[in-house]
């Protein structure tokens, strides 16, 4: 007696185990969101809790006030960093790009690759020798602690990074793009400078602000190149206050109102790196849909 085989409804069997599948990865990969995005909370939900209740116009505006004294704020020591800071990206970022561009454009030899080895050697270097470093080659050579000393060290700290994102966003740019402006007669060099490195934008700058929330928070260059001050200071051969600095000087301290300043001054510090991030990608964001219209 023939008995016909029992039919499989294999495509609705298939469908249904492509979306078992499908939910199984996208609820590991939004679990994995979580577990990334929950430290970052959690650090900054602690920051606002210890610190917001030290944040005030006073804290904005005033310099330290004496030990045992009330009162008092921060103002020098932000005023500090960002000078440091836009000292440091006046020498790093164009070292940077620049090396990120020679390492893509013309590093395909042995030359190159030292380069490459150099920076990725560069990019691990503890921060502290860093320090050490720049105080050798600026601070004993000017005779005193300084803000140039300072913005050095954190230059330092941000080329091997900027370089090796720029040379890695040059290389995803299609040949066909320097092709084609090959074929109309443009020199390499103007290619690579006006549409390269222009098309590559967006990845140069996720670069550039990767270097600069790295070492806006870097303390032990600091110590030994800025050293820190009481008092505003603008001059780049005198020593100059610093969040980082001040954060570490009030957080070692014995006294309960310094501690409370350390808190406050570390969720400035975030929110400063924060602010500054966000601002230059949403006008570069700006700059390249203009461009692109």
């Amino acid at each position: 007696m023939d008995s016909k085989p029992k039919s499989l409804n294999l495509p609705h069997e298939i469908s249904f185990y492509r979306r078992a599948v499908n939910s199984l990865v996208v609820g590991a990969a939004g679990l994995a969101v979580f577990l990334v995005l929950l430290p970052l909370g959690a650090i900054f939900a602690y920051l606002v809790y210890k610190g917001i209740g030290s944040v005030n116009w006073a804290f904005l505006t005033q310099t330290p006030k004496p030990v045992g004294e009330p009162g008092g704020g921060m103002a020098n020591a932000i005023g500090g960093s960002v000078y440091i800071l836009l000292i440091a990206s006046a020498m790093g970022v164009p070292l940077g790009i620049g090396a990120g561009i020679f390492l893509s454009e013309y590093g395909r030899n042995h030359f190159g690759n030292f380069v490459r080895f150099t920076a990725d050697v560069l990019n691990g270097v503890p921060s502290i020798i860093v320090g050490i470093v720049a105080y050798g080659l600026v601070v004993l050579t000017q005779g005193h602690f300084s803000a140039l000393a300072g913005g050095v060290a954190l230059a330092i700290m941000m080329i091997p990074t900027i370089a090796r994102t720029t040379e890695a966003m040059l290389l995803l740019v299609p040949i066909q793009v320097r092709e084609a402006a090959y074929g109309l007669g443009v020199s390499r060099w103007r290619t690579t400078l006006s549409i390269t490195l222009r098309t590559a934008t967006s990845g140069v700058i996720t670069g550039v602000m990767l270097a600069f929330a790295r070492v806006a928070g870097e303390t032990a260059p600091l110590l030994f190149t800025a050293f820190g001050n009481q008092y505003w200071n603008w001059k780049a051969n005198q020593p100059t206050a610093a969040l980082s600095l001040q954060i570490f000087s009030y957080a070692i301290s014995p006294f309960d109102e310094w501690h409370r300043q350390a808190w406050g001054g570390a969720l400035i510090l975030i929110i400063l790196i924060v602010v500054s991030v966000t601002a230059v990608r949403v006008a570069a964001g700006r700059g390249m849909l203009r461009g692109a219209n």
